[in-house]
């Protein structure tokens, strides 16, 4: 981000451009704006001032981190960074509300009762062993969608409650050309009987995990496609969180970040995202569903 930063030029708006007049300068001086973007990048890398972090986990090191990432800021900018710091200070640091998975088998460990904490207890839903189909034979995804569950609904997502959970096959099944985006079944894939679908994202796609892996995909019905996800039903889970809280914060601060900055917020959640599942968001990947998802700002769905 650093390099960047730099190479867009001055941290005043320019003279000779009229048009960028009226725009809010990234910094009061070029040392402050090398200062900030530093800053910035010891917190993603967790040295530096930010070293402390280094193996703290959880929603109290997130609103520690925020804290001393705007206080940074503010500081160098008389208590009124521009909103790209703002919007740094604010998403970057839930990057840290979860530990690499030891206990749970996962990519991630998520606090106890992340999710009922951000959606609300009645929110959240936890299956029961017989929700699942029997291809579901990975245990690991089995223990979360009992433990810690998925948000029933939330701004992207709506969690299949038509219970117990089916397989890609037995839901076209049921629903034949019922189904959003109904596809022929010769066109599912080849092995649909262990893909298990948890619910619907917009435009007709899908999460599905897979049974015997743990990998969570999307199930695209219009282009009768798979694409890698997340990592797993913990790195699923913390996307929605991820979701959830811009949406809160957002509305908090009167819709500033997404009427202000929404390509740097939307730089901003990719990075994050990255950072904790790379699944999909590598430079090489063809498509992602939540990278594209993040970057259309004429959808609005930050």
């Amino acid at each position: 981000m650093f390099e960047r930063l730099v190479e867009r030029g001055r941290p005043y708006p320019c003279s000779g451009r009229p048009d960028l007049m009226d725009r809010r300068p990234l910094a009061p001086s070029l040392p402050t704006l090398v200062r900030f973007a530093a800053a910035t990048d010891e917190l993603a890398g967790l040295r530096g001032q930010f070293a402390a972090y280094a193996g703290r986990w959880g929603t109290k090191a997130v609103a520690e981190a925020s804290r001393q990432l705007l206080a940074v800021f503010e500081e160098g900018a008389d208590g009124e960074p521009a909103p790209l710091w703002r919007t740094a200070a604010l998403i970057r640091p839930p990057a840290l509300v979860a530990g690499p998975g030891t206990a749970s088998g996962l990519a991630l460990d998520l606090p106890v009762r992340l999710l009922d904490r951000e959606v609300g207890r009645r929110g959240v839903v936890r299956f029961e062993e017989f929700d699942f189909p029997a291809t579901l034979t990975h245990e690991p995804p089995r223990r979360f969608l009992r433990g810690t569950g998925l948000p029933e609904g939330g701004f992207l997502f709506r969690l299949d409650t038509d219970l117990p959970l089916r397989t890609l096959a037995e839901y076209h099944d049921e629903n034949g050309d019922d189904a959003p985006g109904a596809v022929r079944a010769g066109h599912l894939p080849a092995h649909a009987d262990r893909l298990i679908r948890l619910g619907r994202l917009v435009e007709d796609n899908g999460p599905v995990v897979d049974g015997a892996t743990g990998a969570v995909l999307n199930w695209s019905e219009p282009d009768s496609a798979l694409h890698p996800l997340n990592t797993d039903v913990s790195t699923l889970a913390f996307t929605l969180w991820l979701l959830h809280r811009e949406h809160a914060i957002d509305e908090e601060s009167d819709h500033a970040l997404t009427s202000e900055t929404y390509d740097q917020l939307a730089m901003t959640m990719t990075q994050v995202l990255s950072a904790v599942d790379p699944t999909g968001t590598t430079t090489d990947a063809d498509w992602h569903y939540w990278t594209e998802l993040f970057q259309d700002e004429a959808g609005g769905v930050l």
